[in-house]
């Protein structure tokens, strides 16, 4: 079987999907990862086949103008004008890569072609190429439930009757802008190449003849169980697909000795999410340590904390594989982004959250209920003395710990990667 899978965003949004390409690879199915440039290395370096995407839109977000927009989509209203810009200019760059997707999946002819939400006009490849097609998204998103808000709303409690409405309804009302702005995006495209318009209601998880697309859940059930009301009969969550690092990866020296030198340090790294003011965030968080009496490693990553001095009880370090990094330190303070909690997760640290946006509050919140950190703390609201505050209960309350440790545990027997393969193939009758 020829397997297309497109994913595009921050490393959390294309990593996962690399692991599943490769459990299919070594399953004896011929997979190509369609992606941008900066990911290209690490598709190939996997033995798989890749297909070029535009590395603009991941750029983009790195500009003074994606930092600002970020910032507002955070919660900053005076803002706001410059999110909207970036949207403008991010819909520019979508057609272009419309082009080079459907170049690379021409290219690759596959059997399949699996999809990151993101990367929502590929199900029009698939049906431009009369082939069947898979949905991959890594957070909820697009199946409506009562069970609470879809992403970007926030929790409301309005009572018994109420809350299961006003959850189901935020769901519906962003499936059907989304619905219709993606309507409105792919005409030109499918004019192109021969389709006809879509039918009212379809193009994002439904075909054009009305029939779902399958759900592909590459997140943990014991991290967010599927809700009662959700079309289990084609919807599959398998557990995380976890890349680990190279067998060749070697940690550097001064790293190892930073380890060996004292506790556990604290791990914090805000991931993809670039701050307006990494000097300012980075004394925040220096200070926040320095009251919670504890030593860190302090990713600097696209997250761009940085300082010009930093005390002997915190490293720098640009970036590390989880996998290895967080089995050695005492709790991890990240963004929430899917991948992030995923990793801290599975080697049972209690996590602290600050949340930006999008689908990093959901998982915050999931890992304040499952007991395995302390309540999230969006980034608008965060001060050295919250962070402090987190840090220690993250540090020093036996429950967080036991919680965390327990989950890591369950996440840990788990082989996520292995259930997708077999979902699909059981889809496609292999």
């Amino acid at each position: 079987m020829k397997v297309f899978i497109a994913t595009i965003g921050t490393r959390g949004d294309v990593q996962p999907h690399i692991a599943l390409a490769e459990g299919l690879h070594r399953a004896g199915h011929t997979v190509t990862v369609c992606t941008s440039t900066r990911y290209a290395s690490l598709v190939t370096a996997r033995g798989l086949g890749y297909g070029r995407l535009s590395d603009d839109l991941i750029a983009l977000v790195e500009t003074s103008a994606g930092r600002e927009a970020i910032a507002a989509a955070g919660g900053a209203i005076p803002r706001i004008g410059a999110l909207v810009t970036m949207i403008g200019r991010s819909l520019e760059i979508q057609r272009d890569l419309f082009r080079d997707g459907w170049a690379a999946a021409k290219e690759a002819d596959p059997d399949v072609v699996i999809y990151h939400p993101k990367m929502a006009i590929a199900l029009h490849y698939a049906e431009r190429l009369g082939i069947p097609a898979v949905i991959a998204p890594l957070f909820p998103i697009f199946l409506p439930t009562a069970a609470y808000p879809t992403l970007g709303f926030p929790c409301l409690h309005l009572g018994k009757w109420l809350t299961p409405v006003y959850h189901r309804f935020s769901h519906r009302l962003v499936l059907t802008v989304v619905s219709a702005v993606s309507r409105w995006m792919f005409a030109s495209w499918r004019r192109a190449h021969g389709l006809p318009a879509q039918p009212r209601g379809t193009g994002l998880v439904h075909r054009d003849c009305g029939t779902r697309v399958p759900f592909l859940h590459g997140w943990s059930s014991h991290v967010a169980p599927d809700p009662p009301d959700w079309p289990n009969h084609h919807v599959k969550t398998t557990g995380y697909w976890f890349l680990d690092r190279a067998e060749a990866w070697a940690p550097p020296p001064a790293l190892e000795a930073f380890l060996a030198d004292g506790a556990p340090p604290v791990y914090v790294g805000f991931g993809s999410m670039a701050s307006q003011r990494p000097e300012q965030a980075t004394r925040l968080v220096l200070e926040a340590l320095s009251r919670a009496r504890l030593r860190a490693v302090l990713a600097s990553g696209w997250g761009g904390l940085r300082a010009p001095d930093l005390p002997p009880s915190v490293y720098l370090l640009r970036q590390a594989p989880h996998d290895w990094l967080f089995p050695r330190v005492a709790a991890v303070v990240h963004h929430g982004g899917a991948g992030t909690t995923a990793a801290g997760l599975r080697a049972g640290r209690p996590t602290v959250t600050c949340p930006f946006f999008g689908d990093q509050p959901f998982w915050g919140r999931r890992v304040h209920a499952l007991g395995a950190g302390p309540r999230p703390i969006p980034q608008q609201h965060l001060t050295a003395e919250r962070l402090a505050r987190a840090l220690r209960a993250a540090t020093a309350h036996p429950a967080l710990a036991a919680h965390a440790t327990a989950l890591g545990r369950k996440i840990r027997r788990e082989s996520g990667v292995a259930a997708a393969v077999g979902f699909i193939e059981r889809h496609l009758g292999y």
